[in-house]
C-alpha cells in the first residue's frame, strides 16, 4: 500500500472550493439522502468515457439517477456462473433493491471501445485478441453488432452504426435477465436506448417498434 499516493493537489483544490461554495446550498439534500437512503427513478448504463456528461444531459440532482459505467456501455448476457460480474450486479441491485422504473442504455459518438472492437474484428488490434486482454474479451460482446453492419463500408458511418448496434445488443441482453424480463412484463420497468453526439450533444432515442433511432 506504500505505493498509494495522496489525492492530487488539483482535485483537492476543487473539492475544497466545492465544499465551501456549492455544498452549503445543498446541505439539506445531502443530509436527507444520507439518512433516508437513495431512491432513484432511473438507472443509466453509460460508457466510462469522461466526455459523456450524464449529469449535465439530464440536469439531475444527487440521488436521482443510479449510474453504472463500463467500456462501451455494454450489458453482458445473463451468465449465472458464480464469477465476478460488475454490470450484472449493478442491474440486479437497481431492479431488485432500488426498484428503478427505467433502465437507460446510453451510447455516444467517437466511442473508443467501439472503435477498438472494429479494429479487433478487422485483425488490426492483436493486443485485444490475446486471451488475457480484459478489453478484448469484454468487447467480444459487440461481435453480434459487427455482423449486422457488415455491409457498411464508410468508416465514420460504420463507427456510428456499431455504437447504435451496441445499444441494441445491450437492450437484448437485458431482457435475458429473468428479473428484468419479469419486471418489464409486469410494467414495473421500462427499457430505453439513447445515443448522443458528443460535439453537438444531440440525442437520439431507440424506437423498439421499428428498430430505429429517432433524433430528439
Amino acid at each position: 500500500m506504500h505505493r498509494v499516493k495522496s489525492l492530487p493537489d488539483y482535485l483537492l483544490d476543487r473539492y475544497q472550493h466545492w465544499k465551501a461554495h456549492d455544498f452549503p446550498t445543498n446541505r439539506d439534500l445531502f443530509r436527507k439522502l444520507a439518512i433516508e437512503g437513495q431512491n432513484p427513478r432511473a438507472m443509466v448504463i453509460a460508457c466510462c468515457d469522461s466526455r459523456v456528461a450524464i449529469e449535465a444531459v439530464f440536469a439531475q440532482q444527487v440521488g436521482e439517477v443510479f449510474v453504472h459505467r463500463n467500456i462501451a456501455n455494454l450489458v453482458p448476457p445473463f451468465t449465472p456462473d458464480g464469477q465476478h460480474h460488475g454490470t450484472a450486479a449493478a442491474v440486479e441491485f437497481a431492479v431488485k433493491f432500488l426498484h428503478v422504473r427505467h433502465i437507460i442504455v446510453m451510447g455516444h459518438s467517437q466511442c473508443g471501445g467501439v472503435r477498438g472492437c472494429l479494429e479487433m474484428c478487422a485483425g488490426q488490434a492483436p493486443e485485444f485478441e490475446a486471451r488475457e486482454s480484459f478489453i478484448g474479451r469484454w468487447l467480444d460482446q459487440l461481435r453480434p453488432g459487427v455482423a449486422r453492419i457488415a455491409d457498411i463500408t464508410d468508416p465514420i458511418h460504420r463507427q456510428t452504426a456499431l455504437e447504435k448496434e451496441g445499444i441494441q445488443v445491450s437492450l437484448e441482453n437485458l431482457m435475458g435477465y429473468p428479473f428484468v424480463a419479469e419486471a418489464v412484463d409486469q410494467g414495473l420497468v421500462t427499457l430505453h436506448g439513447l445515443w448522443t453526439d458528443l460535439a453537438e450533444m444531440d440525442l437520439e432515442t431507440f424506437d423498439g417498434e421499428v428498430r430505429h433511432f429517432v433524433r430528439r
